[in-house]
């Protein structure tokens, strides 16, 4: 029997694939969860650690702007509406998550053009009755 499996001693610890890729998210879930989805006939075994890297940068990501807009509104908890802030106003993360709707997130501020009063007719307006004014 010497020599075939692995060496678990009294010393020797088993690490997770999560702790030896320094991951938060467990990439044993997510290879089940690959497995199970059927989306391929066979999953590698580096697939549910890249998947699980790239959903734990884009769970950072979405928080670390969430937690500023928390704390631009004088915040200490995130709510749904500061979610929806920080992934609209963020350029790549608005195309990345553009179809997904935010229940509690509210909608964007925005004032179209069309209702904002012109500002060059009203200031040059301004000038010629102030003009005319001091000429009589």
């Amino acid at each position: 029997m010497a020599g075939k499996g692995k060496n678990l001693g009294s010393n020797a610890k088993g690490r997770s694939r999560s702790s030896k890729a320094g991951l938060q998210f467990l990439v044993a879930c997510i290879a089940r969860f690959l497995k199970i989805g059927k989306y391929a006939k066979r999953v590698g075994v580096v697939a549910p650690v890249f998947l699980a890297a790239v959903l734990e940068y884009l769970a950072v990501e979405v928080l670390e702007l969430a937690g500023i807009a928390a704390r631009n509104d004088k915040k200490s908890q995130i709510i749904p509406r500061h979610i929806q802030l920080a992934i609209r106003f963020d350029k790549e993360l608005n195309q990345f998550l553009r179809d997904v709707t935010i229940p509690n997130g509210g909608v964007i501020p925005r004032i179209h053009n069309i209702f904002l009063p012109n500002n060059k007719s009203n200031t040059s307006k301004a000038v010629a009755d102030v003009a005319h004014e001091e000429e009589d």
